[in-house]
């Protein structure tokens, strides 16, 4: 059965992911010693034990989130004796996802994603003024009308565009918050089913964190990155790729860039996958394909028994 692994963004976290597996399995205990080890502070301690105002912070936020997917990764391979590459035909992240994409199939060392997501996270925080900037979910209108009025609500200032294009009539736009609230107006008046601000910390996935990707594209360029054995699908392209070269390339541009989720899994569909598994916490990316992948075998692996379900499914 045609499968792809997907692996949530930031806004998942919660005090507690990952715990259970840890507990369960030594070999997701481990993916968080590593992750300690390599940020050189227990990020495990406030992964699960919080608090969550703690762990909500960008640059603990992305590097957490990442250990738990992996964790769920070990979990489902420690069960089936074989890596996630050789389970799955496609791997894909939303934003910082695609860092724990890379790992799970062992394009990226686990400490050396940590270590990159706490620098990204940090960088992308610093990147704008607390306060200036700002990100809204705009729902019910299709992709080329919110593109329109991030055009207009920008027309008279600041920056607005498009961040995240998720699933088909649901978008998010980003920038500075004068011009994403005019944005926010003009979505209600065009008939928006919703249309409002997020409680985010920083304008993501537009050309304000431009700081952010000048500071990461050394790190990206000096960390060892190996070709994915399965293809990655692209936020950026949504569309598959097996170049290391080519990643570092894309991960550099993924700061500034939309995520391109709804055409990620438009093209999973004409690629004939009917399985999706999510790993780590929330269960965002299986609420999003469930209309873009209909009749698709749908699994969140967060918990021990998710991971055996998974397998189970996976080997059978």
């Amino acid at each position: 059965m045609p499968t792809i692994a997907v692996f949530p963004g930031q806004g998942a976290q919660e005090p507690g992911m990952g715990r259970a597996l840890a507990e369960a399995f030594p070999a997701a205990h481990q993916v968080f010693e590593e992750v300690d080890e390599a940020l050189g502070e227990p990020l495990s301690r406030l992964i699960f034990e919080g608090p969550a105002e703690e762990l909500t912070l960008t640059r603990n936020a992305q590097p957490a989130l990442m250990a738990t997917s992996l964790a769920a990764v070990r979990a489902v391979e420690a069960l089936t004796g074989r890596p996630l590459a050789e389970l799955v035909d496609f791997v894909a992240g939303h934003s910082l996802g695609e860092y724990s994409a890379l790992a799970a199939v062992g394009a990226l060392a686990p400490a050396d994603a940590a270590r990159l997501l706490r620098l990204r996270g940090e960088a992308m925080q610093q990147a704008v003024p607390v306060g200036e900037g700002a990100m809204a979910a705009i729902l019910g209108l299709d992709v080329a009308t919110v593109e329109a009025l991030a055009r207009e609500a920008e027309a008279e200032g600041g920056v607005c565009e498009l961040a995240n294009d998720n699933a088909e009539g649901q978008a998010v736009v980003s920038g500075h918050r004068s011009a994403v609230e005019r944005a926010v107006a003009l979505a209600r008046a065009r008939g928006a089913r919703r249309a409002v601000m997020l409680e985010v910390s920083a304008p993501f996935h537009c050309r304000l964190m431009a700081p952010a990707a000048e500071r990461l594209r050394p790190a990206l360029a000096e960390v060892p990155l190996r070709d994915p054995p399965v293809p990655l699908i692209a936020n950026v392209t949504a569309a598959p790729v097996t170049s290391a070269a080519t990643i570092r390339e894309l991960l550099g541009r993924q700061v500034t860039a939309r995520v391109r989720w709804r055409e990620t899994m438009a093209f999973a569909h004409k690629a004939g996958i009917s399985r999706l598994m999510e790993f780590g916490t929330g269960r965002v990316l299986t609420g999003l394909a469930r209309r873009a992948l209909r009749g698709a075998a749908l699994f969140n692996v967060r918990e021990p028994a998710e991971a055996e379900a998974a397998a189970r499914a996976l080997v059978g």
